[in-house]
């Protein structure tokens, strides 16, 4: 297929682009139809849904949350784990003389 786009008309060209623009929207979602399609294929041949691989993958991506091993006495909503930087009210309990296995769940 072939243009002469000297020839066109500035109206024309922006037509053009516009026909252009919609056909390549177009073009990608057909793409992305197949290759949906054509994985779920794969997926199926390993006797998989492409749901459960997508799950898996995200699950071993994710890094489990420390469990806490701290909670604070007057107030047992707020719990540390023991890592990072101590909360202000570890900080204040140490500071006021409490051993810090006083403060263990």
């Amino acid at each position: 297929m072939s243009f002469d786009l000297t020839a066109m008309s500035r109206k024309e060209l922006l037509e053009l682009q516009g026909a252009v623009e919609k056909a390549l929207k177009d073009a990608e979602q057909r793409e992305r139809i197949e290759a949906l399609k054509a994985a779920e294929e794969a997926a199926a041949k390993y006797g998989f849904s492409l749901e459960e691989i997508a799950d898996n993958g995200r699950a071993a991506t994710k890094k489990n949350k420390a469990a806490p091993k701290y909670r604070n006495p007057q107030n047992p909503e707020e719990t540390w784990t023991g890592r990072g930087r101590k909360p202000h009210w570890v900080h204040a309990a140490l500071t006021a003389g409490v051993d810090i296995s006083d403060l263990e769940i």
